[in-house]
């Protein structure tokens, strides 16, 4: 799917996978060496991450149940933690560097199929 931020009329990811299983979630994006271009993770529910045992750093965006962005992280390095996001049910996780500054705090995201 893609996630495309309604707000600012623009692409953010064009290939994102949902996980939304205990072992997808708790998977996560651990095991990978990078994120390609385009690349996101979106996992619901989620208030919070932890970067432990990752190898990149990632850009992430805290989603309230209507995909309302709550929060914005970019750059978080591996071997972090988040704070917990209590207004947040799904966060996004992209590759460092893809957001540059494009999403704020209130834009509205929509997933396409």
């Amino acid at each position: 799917m893609m996630a495309f931020n309604r707000t600012r009329g623009r692409e953010i990811a064009s290939s994102v996978l949902k996980a939304e299983d205990y072992a997808s979630r708790s998977r996560g994006l651990l095991g990978r060496t990078a994120m390609g271009p385009g690349e996101g993770l979106w996992i619901v529910p989620c208030p919070m991450i932890h970067t432990f045992f990752m190898r990149f750093p990632i850009d992430v965006l805290f989603l309230d149940r209507g995909l309302k962005v709550v929060r914005v992280l970019e750059g978080l390095k591996p071997w972090r933690l988040s704070a917990w996001v209590w207004r947040a049910h799904s966060v996004l996780e992209l590759g460092a560097g893809e957001l540059q500054g494009g999403v704020d705090v209130g834009d509205e995201l929509e997933m396409r199929s």
